[in-house]
């Protein structure tokens, strides 16, 4: 546990720097980590610098009322989607005028909610990211074993690895 632990203040001052590096602000938009994500961003000494805003959007009504989600693709996706992650991340950085990327996260940390097609420890991502000529964003889906908290620490992990690593190479 204490591992996972290290490993996601390690994996959040390597988001910080690489934003940084690129004087970049980022935010976040949230439903199965419930803040933790924001929690891991600002346990880093100077997270201000590059850390703009985080929204916690746990149920349908606060993803359409806090960013924009679309009833639409709530009732033909489902929460847990790649397309739902994705209107997030777009939510947050039209919500977050100041912030060049953004990063959301959705899924199902259990015990229960899981089904055959969404099982228990599924996680939708997506990070969105300014351009000169609009906003690009990518989805990506995982796949994470072990209890909800370990399934909520792996994924939050997972969200900072992937817009570290989507920051740097853009």
């Amino acid at each position: 546990m204490s591992e996972l632990l290290s490993e996601q203040w390690q994996v959040a001052a390597q988001l910080g720097q690489a934003l940084k590096g690129k004087s970049g602000l980022l935010a976040t938009a949230e439903s199965c980590t419930g803040g933790l994500l924001a929690g891991a961003i600002t346990a880093i000494a100077g997270s201000s610098q590059w850390f703009d805003r985080g929204f916690v959007t746990y149920t349908n009504e606060a993803k359409m009322d806090m960013l924009g989600v679309n009833q639409t693709a709530l009732d033909k996706f489902g929460a847990v989607s790649q397309e739902v992650a994705i209107e997030m991340a777009e939510g947050a950085l039209n919500h977050a005028p100041l912030s060049t990327c953004a990063v959301s996260t959705t899924g199902i940390a259990g015990p229960d909610g899981g089904t055959t097609h969404k099982p228990v420890g599924l996680v939708c991502f997506a990070v969105a990211y300014r351009k000169a000529d609009g906003i690009v964003t990518l989805p990506f889906t995982q796949n994470f074993v072990g209890d909800r908290h370990q399934v909520r620490v792996q994924a939050v992990i997972y969200a900072m690895e992937i817009t570290r690593r989507i920051v740097q190479e853009n």
